[in-house]
C-alpha cells in the first residue's frame, strides 16, 4: 500500500516516503518504485469512475438508491426474485444483477436498468471529485497519455460528470453499463472496447480502479492495474483480490507523474 505520509510519521515498509519536499532525502520504497514504473509505462489509462475520479454518490447515497430500487421491485410484485442479501445490500447493482440472473433479457431488467441510469444522472450534480483527480487527469492527458472511462455505472452518467468538471476533452472514450448485465466488470468487455477504440497496446495500458471487479477485468484484458483505496475496507478488499500496487491518494499518482525523468 502506497500511503500519503503524515508529517514525519512512518507507518512501516509500505509507507510512501517520497514527497516533493523529500525526494532527494528519503529512500524510495519498493511500493513507490512499482507505482513509478506503472505510471512511466502507461501510454493508455482506463479509469473506473466512481472512486478514482469521483464519489458519484456523495450527495445521493448508493444505499438510498439501492433501497429505492428494492422498493420499486416490490411495487412491481417481483420481490420474490431477490435474495435476502440482494434486498439488504447497499449497492444497487446487487438487486439489478439479481433480477437479471433470474429474468435475463426481460423488459423488467431493461426498465430497472433505465431507472438506475436516471438515478445516477441525478447523483452527478452532487458528486464529489476525488482529491487530486482533476489535476492528475489534466496533467497526464497534457503529456499525451490517452484516457477512457470503463465503468459499471451508466456511460451517460460518466459523460455528464466529466462534462461538469470540464474534462470532456480528456475522455473521448466512455464505456459503461449496458442492458446486458453479463458484460459488467469483472467481464472485461468495456475495457476491451476502450482498448480497441484507442488503438491501445494492452502491455502499455493501465487500469485504475477501486474494486476487486476492476482488478479481475484488468487481468482478463491483459492490462496492468493500480488500485485506489480511500479507506481501510477498500484496501483490504483490493489486497485480498491480489492487487500489488494500491494508493490511498490520487495525489501520490500525481507526484509520481511529476517525478518522472
Amino acid at each position: 500500500m502506497v500511503r500519503r505520509p503524515l508529517g514525519n510519521h512512518h507507518d512501516g515498509p509500505d509507507t510512501l516516503l517520497v514527497t516533493p519536499e523529500t525526494t532527494h532525502t528519503e529512500p524510495v520504497t519498493a511500493e513507490t518504485a512499482r507505482l513509478a514504473s506503472l505510471v512511466a509505462s502507461a501510454r493508455y489509462v482506463l479509469w473506473d469512475m466512481d472512486g478514482p475520479i469521483c464519489r458519484l454518490f456523495a450527495g445521493y447515497p448508493a444505499h438510498q438508491i439501492a433501497g429505492e430500487l428494492v422498493d420499486k421491485i416490490k411495487q412491481l410484485g417481483m420481490d420474490g426474485l431477490l435474495t435476502e442479501q440482494e434486498r439488504s445490500s447497499d449497492d444497487p447493482h446487487d438487486a439489478l444483477r439479481g433480477v437479471h440472473e433470474r429474468r435475463p433479457g426481460s423488459d423488467l431488467v431493461l426498465e430497472l436498468e433505465e431507472w438506475l441510469t436516471l438515478r445516477e444522472l441525478k447523483a452527478v450534480s452532487r458528486a464529489m471529485p476525488t482529491p487530486h483527480a482533476d489535476p492528475l487527469i489534466r496533467t497526464w492527458s497534457a503529456l499525451g497519455v490517452r484516457f477512457a472511462i470503463t465503468t459499471n455505472n451508466a456511460a451517460l452518467a460518466a459523460a455528464a460528470y466529466v462534462e461538469s468538471r470540464q474534462l470532456t476533452d480528456c475522455f473521448p472514450y466512455v464505456y459503461g453499463r449496458t442492458p446486458n448485465l453479463d458484460l459488467m466488470k469483472p467481464n472485461p468487455h468495456c475495457l476491451e472496447q476502450a482498448i480497441k477504440a484507442m488503438g491501445a497496446v494492452p502491455s502499455a495500458t493501465l487500469m485504475i480502479g477501486d474494486a476487486a471487479t476492476d482488478l479481475q477485468a484488468a487481468r482478463r484484458a491483459g492490462v496492468a492495474f493500480l488500485g485506489y483505496a480511500r479507506n481501510a475496507n477498500k484496501e483490504r478488499i483490493l489486497k485480498e483480490a491480489g492487487a500489488e500496487v494500491i494508493v490511498d491518494s490520487m495525489g501520490l499518482v500525481l507526484e509520481a507523474l511529476r517525478n518522472l525523468p
